[in-house]
């Protein structure tokens, strides 16, 4: 029974105890992360693929 009231709390808690961003400024922010999250992404990609051809040519040496 313990586990169903805290259940129960917990989602009482969510309902009315917790002040909630509006949902434009939820949007915003989710383009704003996904954003720099694929440009983070591209830039690792980028610098891996440097490093690798980098590499490819010092083993080449050998």
């Amino acid at each position: 029974m313990n586990l169903v009231n805290y259940i129960k709390d917990s989602f009482e808690e969510l309902r009315n105890k917790v002040s909630w961003i509006p949902w434009e400024e939820a949007q915003k922010s989710t383009v704003v992360v996904a954003t720099f999250t694929v440009l983070f992404a591209l830039a690792v990609f980028l610098v891996d693929k440097v490093f690798h051809a980098g590499l490819v040519e010092y083993f080449k040496l050998f």
